[in-house]
């Protein structure tokens, strides 16, 4: 892989990731006249659960659904200059120009209306985008393994720089995939947020593993993996150093997680090997999972990693890929029970789940 970065014409970072030291050198410049931008984050915490919301009005204005021939992710054209100055790409990163959080936010007052209840910060993190080919109309599941393993080498390195940066708390790498999801850009891409606190799930997840160490003297996450395995009863793939499973308390009507066989705090630890594994393994649970109703299924696909500061003994890396649809035609709603009390209900047992993932064909 070869990695080439630069800047576009607001004072963006951009960064290429090349399959190869072969591809054209990246040396296009950035030709539209682009103000600086401005973001103006704040985060709040809600007194009542201890979760910081963040605000970011500015992104009213970002880009809704533009028309192929328009998209900002496709390489710049003459005459059409894009998010990416190139005339093609391998896999490209850069900052969005309507982050949810930035680094150049203003400081804001320490509460809301001079409430102490009322705890409020400035935004302060980053926002990127990835986008995983040139090619608009491929999805990840379509790439070949090679551009799979050039993007894990983004994320790592992306989840290295961005742990350094100041106020930075955790790092979540994602994909959204599909309309019903909420996608605004159809082209093949995910994003990288940072935040400057550690997410609700995190937190649970770490409540959880440390307690059960303290009570066992093992990992739990360690443990539900050699419980899948033994059961079986769930497991969709498996290679040398990855297990692919339908959790047993999955709460959506699809939901797969990929987790490595050792113990790694974040996709920067992953080894050579671990990274080649992880782009074979992948590839086949996204044929298995566009094949479940042969149609291209929309999903999330989410990294947990451990946070920058805390929990890097205790939090084990895995990807969770799950979907709102339930049939070929319908949705989950997530309703009063899920929206307002956070009380999943699944219409489909992780078995049965499990049980048509593995049928389906590769």
């Amino acid at each position: 892989m070869r990695r080439t970065a630069g800047k576009l014409a607001d004072g963006r970072e951009i960064i290429y990731f090349d399959d190869s030291a072969e591809a054209p050198p990246r040396v296009a410049v950035d030709t539209r006249d682009l103000p600086e931008t401005q973001p103006m984050s704040e985060v709040r915490l809600d007194p009542l659960t201890r979760e910081w919301v963040a605000m970011a009005a500015h992104r009213q204005t970002r880009t809704y659904k533009p028309p192929a021939d328009l998209c900002p992710l496709c390489p710049s054209t003459p005459g059409r200059p894009t998010e990416v100055p190139e005339a093609e790409y391998d896999v490209v990163v850069f900052e969005n120009r309507f982050p949810s959080l930035a680094q150049n936010v203003p400081d804001v007052p320490s509460t809301v209306d001079g409430e102490e209840l009322f705890v409020r910060a400035p935004g302060r993190g980053r926002c990127e985008v990835v986008c995983f080919t040139s090619d608009h109309n491929k999805s990840f599941g379509e790439l070949s393994q090679s551009r799979v393993r050039t993007v894990v080498d983004a994320w790592a390195d992306r989840v290295a720089f961005l742990s350094t940066l100041p106020g930075v708390e955790q790092v979540f790498p994602f994909e959204n995939r599909g309309e019903e999801i909420g996608v605004t850009l159809s082209h093949p891409h995910g994003q990288i947020y940072a935040y400057p606190f550690v997410t609700p799930r995190t937190e649970r997840m770490l409540d959880a593993a440390l307690a059960y160490y303290a009570e066992h003297g093992r990992p739990l996450f360690g443990d539900v993996l050699e419980a899948e395995l033994r059961a079986g009863a769930r497991v969709i793939e498996e290679s040398a150093h990855w297990v692919a499973f339908v959790p047993a308390a999955a709460r959506w009507p699809v939901e797969v997680v990929l987790a490595p066989r050792r113990q790694v705090p974040d996709i920067a630890a992953l080894s050579s090997v671990e990274r080649d594994d992880f782009a074979s393994l992948y590839l086949l649970v996204l044929h298995r999972l566009d094949a479940l109703y042969d149609r291209p299924l929309p999903y999330i696909a989410a990294w947990h990693q451990a946070p920058v500061n805390v929990g890097r003994e205790e939090m084990w890396l895995h990807l969770q890929v799950f979907s709102v649809l339930r049939t070929k035609d319908k949705l989950k709603y997530l309703a009063g029970s899920e929206s307002g009390e956070a009380v999943w209900i699944n219409d489909v047992t992780p078995e049965q789940i499990a049980e048509r993932l593995r049928g389906t064909h590769k």
